[in-house]
């Protein structure tokens, strides 16, 4: 191939390298992948609750309790019982939702036992039962942590008010029977029932069925203030004292099973994201 030739064919090449780059720099940089739009629901929801409460009582108190000798509260401790509840609230968005709920505690039994001197040396003892039931109204706030698989953990809080009853309450115990032995004491209490500022720590696990409906397993830690007993009357129904029985800082951990309905759920989509070249 002479000189010519070469140099037309490098021409020619040239040419054709420079207008292939042209004609590519031309096409469209293929989009990226549109990102799904995020869906907030908002709306009003019922909800039913059932549950199991496990129950303690911090401290026992009676007018007669201070100046006794050597007394000593070996047991005091509730039987656990069930929950139900019902209540209405609204979800703002995926993240944060309220309700205000209202709630039967059942009737749980209550088992204590103590040992003290009488002031003639003697050692004595109470045996003590009782049950207990409670109506709960809470209202509470939740942040609901995100959503995974159609799970979504929660936290929340929530503060309220409390009705606690004590009734059926017995103290069966000794006394010296003036022999030199010990005769069997029985006294009782009729119900008596104490309002209380209540609050509540909650976790728990949502899984959404539709948008509509969810169920909920939960722990509450509740704490639900004082409870008292009426007058303790001794079996021949002498009563020289102002004496009912205290339960001081009844507290709870309970276990929740619950169902949501949203009444109207309303989405709202938040636009795709766009790719720019």
């Amino acid at each position: 191939m002479g000189p010519t030739k070469m140099l037309a064919f490098a021409g020619a090449a040239t040419a054709l390298m420079t207008t292939t780059a042209a004609t590519a720099a031309d096409f469209p940089i293929a989009p990226g992948p549109a990102y799904p739009p995020v869906i907030e629901t908002s709306g009003w929801y019922l909800r039913g609750d059932i549950g199991m409460t496990n129950q303690k009582v911090k401290t026992l108190d009676n007018v007669l309790f201070p100046g006794t000798p050597d007394l000593v509260h070996h047991d005091k401790n509730f039987e656990s019982g069930m929950l139900f509840g019902i209540g209405a609230g609204y979800k703002v968005n995926n993240w944060f939702r309220f309700d205000v709920t209202g709630e039967y505690r059942g009737e749980t039994g209550f088992h204590g036992f103590d040992t003290w001197t009488d002031f003639d040396g003697n050692p004595r003892f109470n045996n003590y039962t009782g049950k207990k039931s409670e109506w709960l109204v809470m209202a509470n706030a939740y942040l609901d942590l995100g959503t995974w698989w159609r799970i979504t953990p929660f936290i929340g809080a929530g503060v309220g008010w409390s009705y606690n009853t004590i009734h059926s309450f017995r103290d069966a115990g000794t006394a010296p029977d003036g022999g030199g032995g010990f005769a069997p004491t029985m006294a009782f209490a009729k119900a008596g029932s104490k309002s209380n500022l209540a609050w509540a720590l909650h976790a728990g696990l949502s899984y959404e069925v539709t948008k509509s409906f969810s169920v909920e397993l939960a722990y509450r830690y509740l704490n639900l203030g004082d409870a008292v007993s009426g007058d303790i009357i001794a079996f021949d129904g002498t009563n020289n004292f102002n004496n009912p029985m205290h339960f001081k800082d009844i507290t709870s951990h309970d276990v929740k099973f619950g169902l949501r309905w949203m009444l109207q759920p309303e989405p709202t989509y938040q636009p795709p994201l766009m790719h720019r070249g």
